[in-house]
């Protein structure tokens, strides 16, 4: 993976070097974040020590955002999922902060993209069931500052999810 980026790259206004074994460690982290520092260093066939010392730069640089579980949401009762589209009535700054501030604390909103032209937003949204997605659409979604017109579409199947970085 990451083999067609190049050297130096830009990430946030950031510019730092890679190599091919700092993206060797990109990708077996994608893969398994849980290794430990000894199954990852003879996984890239480093010493644990420069591996070491690659992993804190990595993550000191802003490569490595975090680590996280990936919680099957059907595990914990959100068996229903639907995309939501958004159009602003208008876009000033202040009614794009104040939706995107009030987007961020609605919890069943798992993600949320601001994109370029129609519709001006895509949500991905999760809940227990049809009922409980309606009571959140008419109760909290409608009624985000700033909507003019929401488009929702249910999501049938998850093909391809969580899938790391291409190379």
């Amino acid at each position: 993976m990451f083999a067609h980026l190049p050297r130096d790259r830009e990430i946030r206004g950031r510019i730092f070097a890679t190599d091919a074994l700092d993206r060797k460690i990109l990708t077996e982290l994608q893969l398994d974040g849980r290794l430990t520092i000894t199954e990852l260093a003879a996984r890239v066939q480093l010493s644990v020590s420069p591996c070491h010392r690659r992993l804190r730069d990595l993550e000191r640089q802003g490569a490595i955002r975090g680590y996280r579980a990936v919680v099957d949401p059907a595990a914990v009762g959100l068996n229903f999922e639907a995309l939501v589209f958004v159009t602003l009535r208008w876009e000033t700054p202040d009614t794009v902060t104040a939706f995107e501030e009030a987007v961020s604390a609605v919890p069943h909103v798992l993600q949320a993209q601001r994109l370029f032209g129609e519709p001006d937003y895509l949500l991905r949204v999760a809940t227990a069931d049809l009922d409980a997605f309606q009571q959140l659409y008419d109760r909290q979604l409608a009624r985000l500052p700033g909507v003019q017109r929401l488009t929702s579409t249910l999501v049938m199947k998850n093909v391809v999810q969580d899938r790391p970085l291409p190379e």
